[in-house]
Formats: structure tokens, sequence, C-alpha cells
């Protein structure tokens, strides 16, 4: 009973301190994140990380986890990118990097169906059998690369990006829908920029980006040169 009640505590401290004070104000998105048991889809070797306000790895060795982008980002990331997205019950989403399943499962809470690309196949079936487990049905993960989207089944009212890009993925943006959103976290360290971009018609889009952060890379997406001339 005490242990429930301090998983409880933790994840009502992770709401209002970490997420909150980040503009996460949407009072469905700060139930959500009550509902949707976040320690659940943390590997069992870092449950103990499960509520705090740091990526967690989701594969050894970890320093390898981090650097190639295997791991759960902040909660607080989590959140805002979700918030921020807004996905619609009616809607379906496309998210590249399926990691532990987690942003997936806030994302089919949303909207009607989640189809989850990973190129990873140890992480892939982490995130499906997790999804299982926490009884949702309208996400799906695929064992696929991510970077090339998923055209065959497009196009979608949402897609996400979990990790970073070093620019928004033209190939991606042609598999909204109008009125169809993208969230990506783009950029070079140390500082990217969440960017969100909305289908306005068939060859026009618009672009905000309201936060600054960091993330992994995601594979394959293409970085530019770096030759100084």
């Amino acid at each position: 009973m005490t242990a429930a009640i301090d998983t409880e505590r933790a994840r009502f401290n992770m709401i209002e301190q970490q997420i909150r004070p980040w503009d996460v104000l949407d009072l469905d998105v700060l139930a959500l994140l009550q509902q949707v048991r976040r320690e659940d889809f943390v590997p069992v070797a870092h449950k103990a990380l499960a509520f705090t306000d740091m990526m967690i790895p989701l594969a050894a060795p970890t320093e390898e986890a981090v650097r190639s982008g295997w791991c759960m980002l902040e909660p607080k990331q989590e959140a805002r990118i979700l918030q921020d997205v807004a996905p619609k019950a009616h809607e379906k989403v496309l998210e590249v990097g399926a990691g532990s399943g987690y942003m997936a499962a806030l994302l089919a809470s949303r909207a009607q169906r989640v189809i989850s690309l990973e190129i990873r196949p140890e992480l892939a079936r982490m995130a499906r059998e997790n999804l299982q487990r926490a009884g949702i049905r309208n996400a799906e993960v695929r064992e696929a690369d991510g970077a090339k989207g998923l055209a065959a089944e497009g196009p979608f009212d949402v897609i996400v990006l979990s990790g970073s890009v070093a620019e928004v993925p033209q190939a991606l943006l042609a598999q909204l829908k109008v009125g169809g959103r993208l969230a990506a976290i783009v950029g070079d360290e140390p500082i990217m920029r969440a960017t969100f971009v909305t289908r306005t018609g068939e060859a026009s889009y618009t672009t905000v980006q309201p936060w600054d952060t960091a993330a992994p890379r995601l594979a394959h997406f293409p970085e530019p040169s770096r030759f100084q001339f």
C-alpha cells in the first residue's frame, strides 16, 4: 500500500513540478498523464527513474542508448508535444520512433488510431508488449524505417517525431492531410526548437517554433553537410 502511495505521489510531483511549469495546462492532457501509467513503459532496470526529469535509456549500455536515441524523452517534452499537436478523437496519427510505446499510448488515448514505426527490433517488440499490457488497442507498432514515413497508409492527420532531426523532412510533410500537423524537434545541440508544421493547402504550410529543447537524433534522417568553404 505504501509503495502505491509513493508511486502516486511521484506521479503527482512529476505533473506539478515538471510538466505544469512547462506550460502544459490542458486539463485533459494532465488527466491523461494521471491515467496512463508511465512506470509500466519503463524498463525494469530503470523503474525508479520513471517520474524523473530526464531521458530514460531503453537498451544497454546506457551511454550508447542515449547517444543513439534509444530512450524515452523527458516527461515534460512528451506532455508538451501532446498538448501542442492536439490530436482529436477522429484523427489518424503516425509516430516515428516508438521507443517504449509510452508516447504512442498517450497519442492513442486522444486519437482514433496510431501507427508507430520503430527501426530497432527489440524496441519495437518492447513497445508492442507494453501497449498490449496497458490495454491500448488502437495503437500498432511496426518495425520499419520511419524516415520514409508510411505513404501507403497516409495521408495522416498528425505525424509526431519522437526524437530530433536536422530539418523538417519533406517526405513526411507530403504525407500530411490538408489541416494535418507534424511535430518534430529540429536543429542541433545545444539548442533545438520544437517545431509544429500545419499543412494549409496542397503546397502550403505554416510553421511555428514555440519552445526550445533538445533530444537525441532519430536514425536515417538526412544531415546537412558540415563542410565550410
